[in-house]
């Protein structure tokens, strides 16, 4: 089994009442995982490596388990109409349900985050089987999105009691480099982003980490604001935004058009080599946004020196922004199903801590262009 992600990044912590290890898993609902994961496994680059369902003695629904790095994904669909997770698919699409948290005490988790005002998604449990034991809670956070809190110290297995190891190697799979996730951004209703980041900072116990508003992320026609919440230690990032006014619709409220509650909009995967993993995804499949070259004239009087050549940055569409601390590289996916919500980020940090600025109005300008295309802006 695959350990899940922990970050390199080490901050002590005083008196942190929800210390969280990393990401253990991000959880879709989808309407066919046998199709979806063929798209994970072939285009980015994911290897299969457990799976549940009719065939491991669970009857209603079927789950694939796939691995890149230290990122594990879970894709969920069910196998009756009358199924919860089927009201999901009908009501959002396939989209985010669980962004499972690793921790060392599941159940005191819950304990700690439903005792400040956490509500309850699923009751503490443990499960069990020939490699051990896990124990699980999960609480609600924006939208129908949950927080599942992980507990594996006596487990083996290849992922949770019920599941089956597939044998590997995955020899579809085409691996492009990818690590760990940076971060998961949340979009969130009209006048909700400080609610929500309330909520982590009372709840979660986590802190502000950035802050952009309305002038740091705006184009000519839309417009909107975000914050970064941060655990205690560092090791979890959760961007929250929410619409600001513009001439147009922002993409956040063509989000909530089309997903209908607040949900995920985007996962940013980190790798070592953006333009080595950039270049394998464009090969197998994975479209882009499109950035027009005038971005990239002088690109280094802007940034200053960099390691890459702008010209392949520029072929790739890759952005590039710098902060005090370093400069990071980062493109975007265009949405990865058929309505515009769910989307993902390949991202390379070079010392910087933030989220690319100073690309806003670039990348917003993209995704702008593709509004218009869809008749959205």
């Amino acid at each position: 089994m695959t350990k899940p992600q922990e970050s390199t990044e080490k901050i002590k912590t005083v008196g942190d009442f929800l210390p969280i290890n990393g990401i253990d898993y991000i959880e879709f609902y989808v309407g066919n995982a046998r199709q979806a994961q063929h798209f994970y496994r072939h285009v980015l680059g994911f290897s299969l490596v457990a799976y549940a369902g009719l065939e491991t003695g669970i009857r209603d629904r079927a789950s694939y388990i796939l691995e890149q790095g230290k990122i594990r994904f879970v894709l969920t669909t069910p196998l009756i109409p009358e199924h919860p997770i089927s009201e999901h698919i009908r009501l959002h699409g396939d989209g985010v349900k669980d962004i499972a948290l690793w921790v060392d005490d599941a159940f005191r988790a819950f304990e700690e985050t439903t005792k400040r005002g956490a509500k309850a998604a699923w009751e503490p449990l443990a499960f069990r089987d020939e490699w051990g034991e896990v124990k699980k809670a999960s609480i609600f956070t924006y939208g129908e999105t949950v927080h599942t809190f992980v507990e594996r110290k006596n487990y083996k297995g290849p992922f949770l009691p019920g599941y089956k190891a597939v044998p590997q190697p995955d020899k579809l799979s085409r691996p492009a480099g990818l690590k760990i996730v940076d971060h998961v951004v949340g979009n969130v209703g009209w006048n909700e982003m400080n609610k929500f980041v309330d909520f982590y900072e009372r709840i979660m116990g986590f802190r502000l980490f950035k802050h952009f508003d309305d002038k740091d992320i705006s184009t000519e026609y839309s417009a909107l604001m975000s914050k970064v919440v941060t655990n205690g230690n560092g090791r979890i990032k959760f961007p929250i935004n929410e619409p600001a006014e513009g001439k147009r619709k922002s993409q956040i409220e063509e989000y909530l058009d089309y997903y209908k509650t607040p949900g995920v909009q985007h996962i940013a995967m980190a790798t070592d080599n953006i333009i080595d993993t950039v270049a394998k995804l464009t090969t197998q499949g994975l479209d882009f946004l499109y950035v027009p070259t005038t971005y990239y004239d002088d690109l280094q009087k802007r940034v200053g020196k960099i390691d890459e050549p702008v010209d392949q940055l520029a072929k790739l569409g890759i952005l590039v922004d710098r902060d005090d601390e370093g400069y990071l590289l980062q493109i975007f996916t265009k949405p990865v199903e058929d309505r515009p919500t769910l989307f993902f980020e390949v991202i390379q940090r070079k010392g910087s801590k933030s989220f690319g600025k100073g690309n806003f109005k670039a990348l917003f300008e993209s995704i702008e262009r593709e509004q218009a295309r869809r008749g959205n802006l």
